[in-house]
């Protein structure tokens, strides 16, 4: 996969007695270089990586996919670029699932589609931002969750466009707002599916820029713990690798650099194809 060299959009944000704000680190450095700076804080306490149920043996060794997959967390530059790939649900899970009823434009039926692909997802968003509709296609997701609040898919994408606008906006207010919205999408569509990946990992890779004063590390953990759970229970896509990209930094940056190590090498052998994970395995002492 192409390393995308992407920078975070970032603004400072205080608290008042009413809203807890956040914060996003202005002018990140790259992941890989955020990644070697442990927290002086110890290591939160969460489930270790060696305790992750190990992969099928006869789980068949994916092919890489020739498209640009963020390398590491919500990597910010290209709105087109930054929306993950959506879980391949089985014919049995699909069935269980209510229908998708509402009336979208074309843009958005593909990006609440579990059938949609990682590129047409990804044109979706392009289309959206490029004809300047990612403020309807808000209201409209907003009035479908409300109206179907049983159907995952709507608060999944939601918080995503919440976060797109987040990326295009200037406003430091505004920018609380929608990151707030989001997690309390994402939120939402867990409560109504613990396996939709879209929501667990966009969650996940959100609270990572979350000020350390406000202790996120531990939820952007075990979010990320489940999340490998899940996938090592399906069939591997490729898009799974990045979930093992963003927990080894998050241990890293915890100060256990040997789970980090584990996880990448857990990674690695799902997805011996992966750039990103052989570069972090490259980089380590």
């Amino acid at each position: 996969m192409k390393k995308l060299m992407l920078a975070l959009m970032g603004v400072s944000l205080a608290a008042t007695a009413a809203v807890v704000m956040i914060k996003w680190q202005s002018n990140a450095p790259p992941p890989a270089a955020a990644a070697v700076q442990p927290a002086e804080a110890p290591a939160p306490s969460v489930k270790p990586p060696s305790r992750i149920p190990v992969a099928k043996a006869n789980a068949p060794e994916p092919t890489e996919e020739h498209h640009n997959v963020p390398e590491s967390a919500v990597e910010f530059t290209q709105v087109s670029n930054v929306a993950p790939p959506p879980p391949m649900a089985t014919p049995a899970e699909s069935a269980a699932k209510p229908a998708v009823t509402a009336t979208f434009s074309q843009p958005l039926q593909t990006l609440v589609s579990p059938q949609a692909s990682y590129a047409q997802k990804q044109a979706a968003w392009k289309q959206l931002q490029d004809t300047h509709q990612l403020d309807q296609a808000i209201t409209d997701l907003e009035q479908a969750a409300k109206a179907e609040p049983s159907i995952a898919e709507y608060p999944a994408v939601l918080g995503q466009a919440y976060v797109q606008k987040l990326i295009a906006t200037q406003d430091v207010r505004e920018k609380v707002t929608l990151a707030m919205k989001a997690d309390l999408s994402f939120d939402q569509a867990l409560n109504l599916d613990q396996s939709n990946w879209e929501a667990r990992f966009w969650k996940a890779s959100s609270l990572s820029y979350w000020p350390a004063e406000l202790n996120k590390s531990e939820e952007v953990m075990q979010n990320l713990v489940t999340l490998v759970e899940q996938q090592e229970a399906q069939s591997p896509q490729p898009y799974f690798a990045q979930t093992y990209v963003l927990l080894g930094e998050q241990y890293q940056k915890a100060g256990s650099a040997d789970d980090a190590r584990q996880i990448w090498q857990r990674g690695a052998r799902l997805f011996p194809d992966n750039n990103t994970l052989r570069e972090k395995l490259a980089g380590l002492p």
